[in-house]
Parts: C-alpha cells; structure tokens; sequence
C-alpha cells in the first residue's frame, strides 16, 4: 500500500477516534478551589470554570462536570473514568498521558501562608527547617529545591480548608497554597483574620484543562486553545476576571454557570 493511503487511514481513523469520543459528553474533573472552581449552593462557579464553561460552550462540546478531590481526580483520569481535568499543571511527566491546549487557563503563585498567633519567619528554605508544612495530597510542586527539601515534613488534608484550619489549631507550622486562591479560602471560612501569608513567593505555575492523550482529543485541545485565546481579548473575560479578584466579589451577579456540580 502506497505511503500517502496508510497516512490517510491514519488521519481519518484519528478523526473517527476523535469523533467516537466527543458523541458522549466530555466528562470533566476538578478540585473545589476558590476562586478557580467551586460549588455555590449546586452551582458550580470560579474564574477557571466560567472561562472554560465559555469557551466549551462556544465550541459546541457537552461537558459533565465532576468535583472530587484531587488523587481522586488524578485517579479517574487514569483509570479512563475522566476525559479532562481542570486546572491541572504541565509537567513533562504528564505528558505521557495527557494533552495540554497550549493557551494556560490561569497562572498560580505559590506562597507560605501563617498563623498569626503563631508565625514562623521565612526567607529562605533553611528558615523552615524542623517545621511540618501542610501540602495538597497530590499536588506537584514545581520549585524542585522546596519539592525535594528534606528540611521540613509535609502534611496533606484533604481539602484546601482543612489545610487552614490545621494551621490555626498549630496542628501543621505553615501551608503553601496559591496566593489568591489562598486567601478565597480564608475568606470563605472566616480565618482571614487569623491567617497571613509571607511575601516571597516559592513558585510560579500555569493551570491548565487536561486532556486524555488516548482519546483522540488532539484537535478540541488545538480548539479549546484558540477559542481561549479568543476568549481572553474580549471584554467579558475581564470582567470576569475583575470579579474574581478579590474574595468579597466572588459571588457573580448574573447566572453564568451550570447546575450540574456532583459530589
């Protein structure tokens, strides 16, 4: 068989593949994190979510929504239960399994955050040694000096909550999280007055919308990405993005979410 009919039975098998998998609804993960993604009363809001909600809508994609936490999520996608997974970070190791639109969904800093009533200076990793630090069960951290430091004990919990609410019970010494996403929290439980955050920042990241690599979603991540780029040009990505800035404003005046948050 000539060389340019195989390439063509390979096309058009990727297309019937890509085809199969979008017939079904895209099912989509993700760990509640506010302002990123979270559930309001059953309904399902955060910048993340109503950006990616947009452009999947504009796109013509059915998607069910999922939150679990996030070894769960991680969990569901390998094991074929999941399509996507929400605001996931690119590292070569995941590559193997995952696709990545090349347009980034939102950008991280992660930073210590402590109890007022019981503060730890930091400056540089030496300040942490002997601490406990409490970590997200899962997550990958990208400044590989903090990752692999045997300085200090981590600590998961699970969920971004139980994280802080551990620190103002001395239970953990200090808890890295997101910058914003840190103080979303604070403010949702009420311990923003018990808890602040130390300025330097361990590390910077991108989120990103996974997609599985063996489901033939090559061309919706080229879309997603595109249409994401389209997306955050326009005028109603910066209003969204003004609305999520800060933890009093996260509640949207208008409905732009969906009522199908799972737990």
């Amino acid at each position: 068989m000539p060389l340019f009919h195989r390439q063509l039975i390979v096309a058009l098998l990727f297309a019937c593949l890509s085809l199969a998998a979008q017939a079904q609804p895209l099912r989509i993960v993700s760990e509640a994190w506010p302002p990123y993604i979270h559930d309001d009363n059953g309904v399902l809001r955060g910048l993340d979510y109503e950006a990616a909600h947009t452009v999947l809508q504009r796109l013509g994609v059915e998607v069910e929504w999922q939150l679990l936490p996030w070894r769960r999520c991680l969990m569901a996608m390998e094991q074929g239960q999941a399509d996507g997974i929400l605001d996931i970070f690119h590292t070569p190791e995941r590559e193997a399994s995952m696709l990545f639109p090349h347009e980034p969904l939102s950008q991280v800093e992660l930073v210590l955050f402590y109890a007022k009533a019981n503060p730890h200076p930091f400056h540089s990793l030496k300040d942490l040694h002997g601490l406990k630090i409490g970590v997200s069960a899962g997550y990958w951290y990208s400044d590989r000096a903090f990752r692999e430091s045997e300085l200090f004990t981590r600590e998961s919990a699970p969920s971004h909550a139980a994280n802080f609410g551990k620190l103002v019970r001395k239970r953990v010494d200090l808890v890295i999280n997101d910058r914003r996403g840190g103080h979303f929290v604070l403010a949702q439980t009420g311990l923003d007055k018990h808890v602040r955050q130390h300025p330097r920042v361990i590390s910077r990241d991108q989120m990103y919308l996974g997609l599985r690599r063996d489901a033939g979603f090559e061309e919706l991540a080229r879309r997603f990405a595109n249409e994401l780029l389209r997306f955050k040009r326009e005028p109603a990505y910066a209003a969204l993005q003004a609305r999520y800035q800060n933890p009093a404003h996260a509640r949207p005046a208008a409905r732009p979410a969906d009522k199908t948050a799972n737990h």
